[in-house]
């Protein structure tokens, strides 16, 4: 079923509108209704737990076998080693975020002392220990916003680590307020 003539046919033009590249249906984000859970810091201690038991097995097969064997070497116990001490670290790391972003908010526009509108949270890591801490900016409420600040607070305890509030530098007089959401 080779068809020569539509193997040297160029491609019809029309039928490149209508290649749509798109997300998975469950990663497409723009039809979710609802609230959104953050991904809890937990999780790493599955991919430690497993990184202590290889790492493990094969200290303790070396030791048992000894570092003669042809397939159970120095390189084999050098491994298990870093296993077991990258999978400790996972364990350490993998703090609970006992603070969601709502209540993280909730502090944060608690501190900065003023009204907020707009605000934005994004989770990061702190220190070697990655520990969790919410990153969260805020803009007052009035429009176009007088002040702003940023807040970081830490995901274990919810205390705040800094914040810094500030008038807002931003000058919007010369915007078209129809086009900036800024109209009245």
């Amino acid at each position: 079923m080779n068809d020569a003539a539509g193997a040297d046919a160029a491609p019809d033009p029309s039928s490149a509108d209508e290649i749509v590249d798109e997300l998975p249906e469950d990663l497409d984000a723009s039809g979710f209704v609802g609230p959104y859970t953050f991904p809890n810091n937990n999780r790493r201690r599955i991919p430690a737990a497993i990184y202590l038991v290889l790492g493990a097995a094969c200290v303790v097969a070396v030791l048992a076998v000894g570092t003669d064997a042809p397939v159970l070497n120095a390189g084999v116990l050098w491994a298990g080693v870093l296993l077991v001490a990258f999978g400790a670290y996972g364990l350490v790391a993998g703090w609970t975020l006992r603070v969601d972003e709502t209540e993280a908010l909730s502090i944060a526009s608690s501190r900065v002392g003023f009204a907020v509108g707009h605000a934005s949270a994004q989770q990061v890591w702190r220190g070697w220990l990655s520990r969790p801490t919410w990153r969260i900016l805020l803009y007052s409420a009035e429009n176009p916003p007088v002040r702003r600040g940023i807040v970081l607070l830490d995901g274990v305890t919810g205390e705040v680590v800094e914040w810094f509030a500030e008038d807002n530098p931003e000058d919007w007089s010369g915007l078209d307020p129809s086009r900036t959401g800024l109209a009245g």
